[in-house]
Protein backbone atom coordinates (compact mmCIF):
# COMPACT_ATOMS: atom_id res chain seq x y z
CA UNK A 1 0.00 0.00 0.00
CA UNK A 2 1.20 3.40 -0.84
CA UNK A 3 1.32 5.23 2.06
CA UNK A 4 1.41 9.28 0.44
CA UNK A 5 -1.80 9.69 1.26
CA UNK A 6 -4.40 11.23 -1.83
CA UNK A 7 -4.18 14.60 -0.88
CA UNK A 8 -0.30 14.48 -0.19
CA UNK A 9 1.09 17.92 -1.52
CA UNK A 10 3.61 17.67 -4.11
CA UNK A 11 5.72 20.81 -4.65
CA UNK A 12 8.52 22.99 -5.27
CA UNK A 13 9.83 26.10 -3.27
CA UNK A 14 11.03 29.40 -4.40
CA UNK A 15 11.75 32.94 -2.83
CA UNK A 16 11.33 36.38 -3.95
CA UNK A 17 14.56 37.80 -3.56
CA UNK A 18 16.37 35.10 -5.11
CA UNK A 19 14.49 34.71 -8.66
CA UNK A 20 12.21 37.92 -9.04
CA UNK A 21 14.86 40.75 -10.42
CA UNK A 22 13.46 44.11 -11.28
CA UNK A 23 14.39 45.53 -8.36
CA UNK A 24 13.94 48.95 -9.40
CA UNK A 25 11.14 48.68 -11.41
CA UNK A 26 7.28 49.04 -10.82
CA UNK A 27 7.63 51.44 -7.98
CA UNK A 28 9.40 48.24 -5.18
CA UNK A 29 11.51 49.53 -2.40
CA UNK A 30 14.77 48.67 -1.41
CA UNK A 31 15.00 46.03 1.32
CA UNK A 32 17.93 44.88 3.68
CA UNK A 33 19.71 42.82 0.71
CA UNK A 34 19.51 45.77 -1.97
CA UNK A 35 21.88 47.64 0.72
CA UNK A 36 24.30 44.60 1.90
CA UNK A 37 24.64 43.22 -1.48
CA UNK A 38 26.34 46.24 -2.39
CA UNK A 39 29.15 46.15 0.35
CA UNK A 40 32.08 45.07 -1.47
CA UNK A 41 33.36 41.08 -0.94
CA UNK A 42 30.53 39.62 1.29
CA UNK A 43 29.07 38.04 -2.05
CA UNK A 44 30.45 35.31 -3.73
CA UNK A 45 31.76 36.69 -7.06
CA UNK A 46 30.22 40.26 -6.10
CA UNK A 47 27.24 39.14 -7.66
CA UNK A 48 23.67 41.05 -6.84
CA UNK A 49 20.18 40.39 -7.49
CA UNK A 50 18.96 43.12 -10.00
CA UNK A 51 17.88 40.77 -12.41
CA UNK A 52 18.47 36.97 -10.64
CA UNK A 53 16.28 34.95 -12.75
CA UNK A 54 14.15 37.45 -14.30
CA UNK A 55 11.06 36.15 -12.86
CA UNK A 56 9.40 39.20 -12.37
CA UNK A 57 8.87 39.56 -16.21
CA UNK A 58 9.25 35.38 -16.97
CA UNK A 59 6.72 34.55 -14.52
CA UNK A 60 4.23 33.09 -16.99
CA UNK A 61 7.29 30.93 -18.40
CA UNK A 62 8.08 29.69 -14.94
CA UNK A 63 4.57 28.36 -13.75
CA UNK A 64 4.63 26.70 -17.36
CA UNK A 65 7.17 24.64 -16.28
CA UNK A 66 5.39 23.66 -12.79
CA UNK A 67 2.47 22.63 -14.80
CA UNK A 68 5.28 20.37 -17.21
CA UNK A 69 6.82 19.31 -13.47
CA UNK A 70 3.49 18.05 -12.28
CA UNK A 71 3.49 19.71 -9.11
CA UNK A 72 0.17 20.32 -7.35
CA UNK A 73 1.45 22.83 -5.20
CA UNK A 74 3.65 25.60 -5.08
CA UNK A 75 5.33 27.74 -2.42
CA UNK A 76 6.19 31.54 -3.07
CA UNK A 77 7.02 34.14 -1.22
CA UNK A 78 5.89 37.65 -1.32
CA UNK A 79 8.60 40.70 -1.02
CA UNK A 80 7.23 43.06 1.64
CA UNK A 81 8.92 45.94 0.12
CA UNK A 82 7.28 45.10 -3.26
CA UNK A 83 3.85 45.83 -1.76
CA UNK A 84 5.03 48.74 0.38
CA UNK A 85 7.99 50.38 -0.62
CA UNK A 86 8.92 52.18 2.89
CA UNK A 87 7.80 49.34 4.73
CA UNK A 88 4.38 51.13 5.88
CA UNK A 89 2.23 53.15 4.67
CA UNK A 90 2.30 53.93 0.92
CA UNK A 91 0.76 50.78 -0.93
CA UNK A 92 2.47 50.15 -4.34
CA UNK A 93 -0.79 48.50 -6.13
CA UNK A 94 1.76 47.29 -9.44
CA UNK A 95 3.06 45.02 -6.48
CA UNK A 96 -0.04 43.71 -5.07
CA UNK A 97 -1.00 43.03 -8.73
CA UNK A 98 1.73 41.18 -9.71
CA UNK A 99 0.92 38.57 -6.87
CA UNK A 100 -2.75 38.85 -8.06
CA UNK A 101 -1.11 37.52 -11.35
CA UNK A 102 0.97 34.64 -9.73
CA UNK A 103 -2.31 33.34 -8.18
CA UNK A 104 -4.68 33.14 -11.41
CA UNK A 105 -2.30 31.92 -12.98
CA UNK A 106 -1.15 29.35 -10.75
CA UNK A 107 -4.94 28.15 -9.92
CA UNK A 108 -5.25 28.13 -13.69
CA UNK A 109 -2.87 25.36 -14.12
CA UNK A 110 -4.45 23.44 -10.73
CA UNK A 111 -1.58 24.63 -8.75
CA UNK A 112 -2.01 25.64 -5.56
CA UNK A 113 -0.33 28.79 -4.27
CA UNK A 114 1.14 28.57 -0.54
CA UNK A 115 2.09 31.77 0.27
CA UNK A 116 5.46 32.62 2.57
CA UNK A 117 4.84 35.97 3.69
CA UNK A 118 8.69 36.43 4.66
CA UNK A 119 11.48 35.30 3.19
CA UNK A 120 14.23 37.57 4.52
CA UNK A 121 13.52 40.62 1.91
CA UNK A 122 12.94 43.10 5.06
CA UNK A 123 12.29 46.90 3.91
CA UNK A 124 15.41 49.01 4.13
CA UNK A 125 13.07 52.52 5.58
CA UNK A 126 12.03 49.91 8.33
CA UNK A 127 15.46 48.94 8.88
CA UNK A 128 16.77 52.91 9.30
CA UNK A 129 14.00 52.63 11.85
CA UNK A 130 15.60 49.83 13.57
CA UNK A 131 14.54 46.83 11.97
CA UNK A 132 13.75 43.71 14.25
CA UNK A 133 15.42 45.33 17.21
CA UNK A 134 12.75 48.02 16.91
CA UNK A 135 9.30 46.04 19.01
CA UNK A 136 7.23 48.23 16.34
CA UNK A 137 8.34 45.78 13.81
CA UNK A 138 5.68 43.54 14.95
CA UNK A 139 3.24 45.71 14.27
CA UNK A 140 4.80 46.42 10.74
CA UNK A 141 4.86 43.08 10.26
CA UNK A 142 1.49 42.37 10.71
CA UNK A 143 -0.09 45.33 8.89
CA UNK A 144 1.20 44.13 5.80
CA UNK A 145 0.38 40.44 6.43
CA UNK A 146 -3.08 41.92 6.70
CA UNK A 147 -2.58 43.97 3.71
CA UNK A 148 -1.64 40.68 1.76
CA UNK A 149 -4.34 38.59 2.96
CA UNK A 150 -7.18 40.83 2.02
CA UNK A 151 -5.52 40.94 -1.50
CA UNK A 152 -5.33 36.70 -1.68
CA UNK A 153 -7.41 34.96 0.61
CA UNK A 154 -10.44 34.36 -1.32
CA UNK A 155 -7.66 32.43 -3.21
CA UNK A 156 -5.15 31.75 -0.91
CA UNK A 157 -5.90 29.22 2.37
CA UNK A 158 -2.36 28.07 2.11
CA UNK A 159 0.07 30.81 4.44
CA UNK A 160 3.30 30.80 6.50
CA UNK A 161 4.57 33.48 8.49
CA UNK A 162 8.56 33.12 8.12
CA UNK A 163 10.83 30.84 6.71
CA UNK A 164 13.71 30.41 8.80
CA UNK A 165 14.42 32.85 11.57
CA UNK A 166 17.28 30.74 13.00
CA UNK A 167 18.73 31.86 9.75
CA UNK A 168 18.05 35.51 9.19
CA UNK A 169 18.70 36.58 13.10
CA UNK A 170 21.80 34.42 13.19
CA UNK A 171 23.42 35.07 10.41
CA UNK A 172 22.28 38.29 9.72
CA UNK A 173 22.49 39.90 12.84
CA UNK A 174 25.09 37.81 15.27
CA UNK A 175 27.26 36.54 12.19
CA UNK A 176 27.14 39.18 9.83
CA UNK A 177 27.22 37.10 6.50
CA UNK A 178 23.95 37.83 5.50
CA UNK A 179 22.12 41.31 5.54
CA UNK A 180 21.54 43.53 8.19
CA UNK A 181 25.22 42.36 8.16
CA UNK A 182 25.66 43.09 11.68
CA UNK A 183 27.81 41.34 14.68
CA UNK A 184 25.60 42.39 17.74
CA UNK A 185 26.08 41.32 21.37
CA UNK A 186 23.74 38.16 21.98
CA UNK A 187 21.25 40.00 24.16
CA UNK A 188 20.13 42.32 21.24
CA UNK A 189 20.23 39.37 18.99
CA UNK A 190 17.89 37.60 21.18
CA UNK A 191 15.87 41.05 21.61
CA UNK A 192 15.53 40.83 17.44
CA UNK A 193 14.17 37.10 17.99
CA UNK A 194 11.91 37.73 20.36
CA UNK A 195 10.55 40.63 18.38
CA UNK A 196 10.52 38.67 15.00
CA UNK A 197 8.51 35.95 16.89
CA UNK A 198 6.08 38.45 18.68
CA UNK A 199 5.61 39.46 14.38
CA UNK A 200 4.80 35.73 13.95
CA UNK A 201 2.34 35.68 16.16
CA UNK A 202 0.89 39.06 15.60
CA UNK A 203 0.64 37.51 11.97
CA UNK A 204 -1.20 34.50 12.36
CA UNK A 205 -3.83 36.30 14.10
CA UNK A 206 -4.02 38.68 11.48
CA UNK A 207 -4.16 36.16 8.98
CA UNK A 208 -7.46 34.34 10.88
CA UNK A 209 -9.00 37.84 11.45
CA UNK A 210 -8.46 38.58 7.89
CA UNK A 211 -9.16 35.67 5.65
CA UNK A 212 -11.85 35.47 2.98
CA UNK A 213 -11.26 32.02 3.18
CA UNK A 214 -10.54 29.20 6.03
CA UNK A 215 -7.04 29.53 6.19
CA UNK A 216 -4.44 26.84 7.04
CA UNK A 217 -1.17 28.31 9.40
CA UNK A 218 2.36 27.35 9.24
CA UNK A 219 5.36 28.33 10.16
CA UNK A 220 9.21 27.01 8.70
CA UNK A 221 12.06 27.16 10.58
CA UNK A 222 15.51 25.54 9.69
CA UNK A 223 15.29 21.64 10.99
CA UNK A 224 18.57 21.79 12.64
CA UNK A 225 17.89 18.00 14.29
CA UNK A 226 20.19 15.45 15.46
CA UNK A 227 19.97 12.23 13.99
CA UNK A 228 21.06 8.44 15.72
CA UNK A 229 24.21 7.20 15.15
CA UNK A 230 23.46 3.32 15.30
CA UNK A 231 19.67 2.28 15.27
CA UNK A 232 19.52 1.54 19.11
CA UNK A 233 16.52 3.19 21.69
CA UNK A 234 19.18 4.42 23.24
CA UNK A 235 21.02 6.71 20.25
CA UNK A 236 17.17 7.41 19.48
CA UNK A 237 16.41 8.47 22.92
CA UNK A 238 19.75 10.96 22.67
CA UNK A 239 18.73 12.42 19.59
CA UNK A 240 15.23 12.86 20.02
CA UNK A 241 16.53 14.89 23.06
CA UNK A 242 18.96 16.75 21.42
CA UNK A 243 17.19 17.87 19.00
CA UNK A 244 14.50 19.21 21.22
CA UNK A 245 17.39 20.65 23.41
CA UNK A 246 19.76 23.98 24.03
CA UNK A 247 22.88 22.59 24.04
CA UNK A 248 25.15 25.05 23.40
CA UNK A 249 25.32 29.09 23.20
CA UNK A 250 23.67 29.24 19.64
CA UNK A 251 20.24 29.97 18.21
CA UNK A 252 20.81 27.17 15.94
CA UNK A 253 18.46 24.87 17.45
CA UNK A 254 14.47 23.87 17.20
CA UNK A 255 13.83 24.46 20.83
CA UNK A 256 14.10 28.60 21.24
CA UNK A 257 11.76 28.99 18.00
CA UNK A 258 9.44 26.17 18.43
CA UNK A 259 9.10 26.00 22.17
CA UNK A 260 7.27 30.00 22.19
CA UNK A 261 5.42 29.22 19.65
CA UNK A 262 3.83 26.15 20.48
CA UNK A 263 4.13 26.09 24.22
CA UNK A 264 3.76 30.12 25.04
CA UNK A 265 7.09 29.89 27.11
CA UNK A 266 11.09 29.80 26.25
CA UNK A 267 12.97 26.61 26.81
CA UNK A 268 14.26 26.22 30.24
CA UNK A 269 17.46 25.41 28.91
CA UNK A 270 18.15 28.26 26.54
CA UNK A 271 16.90 30.64 29.01
CA UNK A 272 19.47 29.23 31.53
CA UNK A 273 22.44 29.39 28.73
CA UNK A 274 22.13 32.81 28.08
CA UNK A 275 21.22 34.24 31.28
CA UNK A 276 20.84 38.25 31.55
CA UNK A 277 20.85 38.13 27.97
CA UNK A 278 17.37 36.52 27.56
CA UNK A 279 14.75 38.85 26.42
CA UNK A 280 12.30 39.60 29.06
CA UNK A 281 8.95 39.30 27.79
CA UNK A 282 6.17 41.73 28.31
CA UNK A 283 2.50 40.88 29.46
CA UNK A 284 0.70 39.19 26.66
CA UNK A 285 3.44 38.59 24.72
CA UNK A 286 4.02 34.67 25.24
CA UNK A 287 0.20 34.47 24.83
CA UNK A 288 0.31 36.28 21.50
CA UNK A 289 3.08 34.59 19.86
CA UNK A 290 1.82 30.84 20.62
CA UNK A 291 -1.37 32.06 18.95
CA UNK A 292 -2.54 28.20 17.31
CA UNK A 293 -1.23 26.82 14.11
CA UNK A 294 -2.21 24.25 11.90
CA UNK A 295 1.09 22.94 10.62
CA UNK A 296 4.58 22.80 11.09
CA UNK A 297 6.79 23.78 8.33
CA UNK A 298 10.73 22.07 8.25
CA UNK A 299 13.53 23.22 6.15
CA UNK A 300 15.54 19.89 6.28
CA UNK A 301 19.14 19.45 5.04
CA UNK A 302 21.20 17.87 7.14
CA UNK A 303 22.20 17.13 10.42
CA UNK A 304 24.43 15.46 13.24
CA UNK A 305 24.81 11.90 14.00
CA UNK A 306 24.81 11.46 17.94
CA UNK A 307 24.96 8.78 20.66
CA UNK A 308 24.49 7.71 23.68
CA UNK A 309 28.38 8.67 24.41
CA UNK A 310 29.18 11.30 22.02
CA UNK A 311 26.52 14.30 22.80
CA UNK A 312 26.29 17.99 21.62
CA UNK A 313 27.79 19.98 18.88
CA UNK A 314 30.85 17.98 18.14
CA UNK A 315 29.42 15.14 16.19
CA UNK A 316 28.30 17.50 13.74
CA UNK A 317 31.77 17.34 12.07
CA UNK A 318 31.70 13.67 12.77
CA UNK A 319 31.23 12.69 9.03
CA UNK A 320 34.38 11.01 7.82
CA UNK A 321 36.38 13.21 4.46
CA UNK A 322 34.72 10.72 2.14
CA UNK A 323 31.20 10.86 3.27
CA UNK A 324 28.84 11.96 0.54
CA UNK A 325 28.42 15.51 0.07
CA UNK A 326 26.81 18.44 -1.47
CA UNK A 327 28.66 21.35 -3.88
CA UNK A 328 27.88 23.54 -0.95
CA UNK A 329 29.91 20.73 1.39
CA UNK A 330 26.79 19.70 3.07
CA UNK A 331 26.67 15.84 4.60
CA UNK A 332 23.79 14.14 2.54
CA UNK A 333 22.19 12.19 5.28
CA UNK A 334 19.23 10.76 3.94
CA UNK A 335 17.43 9.72 7.42
CA UNK A 336 16.89 12.96 8.04
CA UNK A 337 13.97 12.77 6.17
CA UNK A 338 12.89 9.99 8.88
CA UNK A 339 13.87 11.33 11.64
CA UNK A 340 13.25 15.03 11.63
CA UNK A 341 9.50 14.61 11.09
CA UNK A 342 9.07 11.76 13.97
CA UNK A 343 10.92 13.91 16.24
CA UNK A 344 9.61 17.23 15.81
CA UNK A 345 5.86 15.68 15.36
CA UNK A 346 6.57 14.09 18.77
CA UNK A 347 7.72 17.00 20.37
CA UNK A 348 5.14 19.39 18.92
CA UNK A 349 1.80 17.22 18.39
CA UNK A 350 1.43 19.17 14.92
CA UNK A 351 0.87 17.86 11.08
CA UNK A 352 4.07 18.55 9.78
CA UNK A 353 5.13 19.70 5.54
CA UNK A 354 8.40 19.71 4.45
CA UNK A 355 8.87 23.03 3.45
CA UNK A 356 12.48 23.19 2.20
CA UNK A 357 14.90 20.25 1.23
CA UNK A 358 17.03 20.03 -2.13
CA UNK A 359 21.05 19.50 -3.25
CA UNK A 360 23.36 22.37 -4.69
CA UNK A 361 25.15 20.62 -7.69
CA UNK A 362 28.44 21.41 -10.08
CA UNK A 363 25.31 21.44 -12.95
CA UNK A 364 26.28 22.40 -16.52
CA UNK A 365 24.32 22.10 -20.12
CA UNK A 366 25.94 18.94 -21.62
CA UNK A 367 27.29 18.51 -25.16
CA UNK A 368 23.66 16.90 -25.92
CA UNK A 369 21.89 20.15 -24.71
CA UNK A 370 20.72 18.05 -21.31
CA UNK A 371 21.95 18.48 -17.98
CA UNK A 372 22.74 15.55 -16.24
CA UNK A 373 22.64 15.91 -12.41
CA UNK A 374 22.46 12.35 -11.40
CA UNK A 375 23.32 13.03 -8.03
CA UNK A 376 20.27 14.90 -7.57
CA UNK A 377 18.17 12.45 -8.96
CA UNK A 378 19.62 9.76 -6.50
CA UNK A 379 19.28 12.70 -3.55
CA UNK A 380 15.78 13.13 -4.54
CA UNK A 381 15.21 9.05 -4.44
CA UNK A 382 16.92 8.21 -1.33
CA UNK A 383 15.37 11.07 0.51
CA UNK A 384 11.93 10.51 -0.75
CA UNK A 385 12.17 6.78 0.49
CA UNK A 386 13.18 8.05 3.71
CA UNK A 387 9.97 10.71 4.10
CA UNK A 388 7.81 7.63 2.98
CA UNK A 389 8.94 5.57 6.18
CA UNK A 390 8.09 8.75 8.33
CA UNK A 391 4.85 8.73 6.41
CA UNK A 392 4.60 4.68 7.65
CA UNK A 393 5.67 5.06 10.87
CA UNK A 394 2.66 7.30 11.75
CA UNK A 395 3.32 11.05 11.07
CA UNK A 396 0.71 13.15 9.72
CA UNK A 397 2.88 14.27 6.62
CA UNK A 398 0.99 16.87 4.40
CA UNK A 399 3.46 17.85 1.77
CA UNK A 400 7.00 18.05 0.26
CA UNK A 401 8.48 21.15 -1.14
CA UNK A 402 11.51 20.58 -3.11
CA UNK A 403 14.22 23.57 -3.04
CA UNK A 404 14.16 24.64 -5.31
CA UNK A 405 12.54 25.02 -8.89
CA UNK A 406 15.32 27.70 -10.13
CA UNK A 407 19.36 28.16 -9.78
CA UNK A 408 18.67 31.70 -8.13
CA UNK A 409 20.65 33.76 -6.49
CA UNK A 410 22.07 32.03 -3.32
CA UNK A 411 22.50 34.49 -0.34
CA UNK A 412 25.98 35.34 0.21
CA UNK A 413 26.86 32.38 -2.28
CA UNK A 414 25.66 34.47 -5.12
CA UNK A 415 25.47 32.43 -8.51
CA UNK A 416 27.81 29.97 -7.33
CA UNK A 417 25.51 27.38 -5.80
CA UNK A 418 22.78 25.67 -8.07
CA UNK A 419 19.74 23.89 -6.38
CA UNK A 420 17.33 23.98 -9.18
CA UNK A 421 15.61 21.63 -10.89
CA UNK A 422 15.80 23.79 -13.71
CA UNK A 423 19.35 24.93 -15.06
CA UNK A 424 19.19 28.86 -15.46
CA UNK A 425 21.54 30.35 -18.07
CA UNK A 426 22.26 33.66 -16.23
CA UNK A 427 23.16 36.23 -19.01
CA UNK A 428 20.93 34.67 -21.10
CA UNK A 429 17.94 33.76 -18.85
CA UNK A 430 17.56 30.56 -20.55
CA UNK A 431 15.87 27.75 -18.50
CA UNK A 432 16.74 23.91 -19.00
CA UNK A 433 15.66 20.95 -17.62
CA UNK A 434 17.50 18.79 -15.76
CA UNK A 435 17.17 14.98 -15.23
CA UNK A 436 15.88 15.86 -11.51
CA UNK A 437 13.38 17.40 -12.99
CA UNK A 438 11.98 14.45 -15.11
CA UNK A 439 12.67 12.53 -12.21
CA UNK A 440 10.60 14.08 -9.93
CA UNK A 441 8.54 14.95 -12.59
CA UNK A 442 7.89 10.97 -12.72
CA UNK A 443 7.44 10.13 -9.00
CA UNK A 444 4.88 12.80 -8.71
CA UNK A 445 3.15 11.23 -11.46
CA UNK A 446 2.90 7.82 -9.90
CA UNK A 447 2.38 9.51 -6.33
CA UNK A 448 5.19 8.42 -5.26
CA UNK A 449 4.71 4.84 -6.16
CA UNK A 450 7.67 4.56 -8.61
CA UNK A 451 10.35 5.47 -5.70
CA UNK A 452 12.35 1.90 -5.56
CA UNK A 453 10.68 -0.35 -2.80
CA UNK A 454 13.82 -1.13 -0.61
CA UNK A 455 14.10 -1.07 3.25
CA UNK A 456 15.20 2.09 4.66
CA UNK A 457 17.23 1.06 7.60
CA UNK A 458 14.70 2.30 9.82
CA UNK A 459 13.20 0.20 12.42
CA UNK A 460 10.80 0.64 15.28
CA UNK A 461 13.43 -0.14 18.75
CA UNK A 462 11.33 -0.33 21.78
CA UNK A 463 11.79 2.29 24.31
CA UNK A 464 12.64 5.84 22.57
CA UNK A 465 9.18 7.08 22.46
CA UNK A 466 9.01 6.88 26.32
CA UNK A 467 11.91 9.58 25.85
CA UNK A 468 10.77 13.01 27.05
CA UNK A 469 11.55 17.04 27.03
CA UNK A 470 11.51 18.98 29.82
Amino acid sequence: MNPFPDDFRWGVTTSSFQIEGATQEDGRGESIWDMFIRRADVIAGNGNADVACDHYHRWQEDIDWLAKLGVNAYRLSVAWPRILPEGTGRIEQRGLDFYDRLVDRLLSKSIEPWVCLYHWDFPLSLFHRGGWLNRDSARWFADYVELVVRRLSDRVTQWITFNEPQVFISEGHYWGRHAPGLHLPWKEVLLAGHHSLLAHGYAVAAIRSSAVRSPSVGYAPAGPVSLPLDNTADDIAIAYAESCAVTHETIWNMAWWLDPVVFGRYPADGVQMFGAASPTAQPGDMEAISCPLDFLGLNLYWGPRVDATHRGREAIWNYPADHPRTAFGWAIVPEIMHWGPRFMAKRYGLPIVVAENGMSCLDAVATDGGVHDGARVDFITRHLTMLRSAISAGVDLRGYFHWTLLDNFEWAEGYRQRFGLLHVDFPMGTRTAKDSFFHYRDIIASGGTSLPVVSPGIVEPIGWEDCTVP
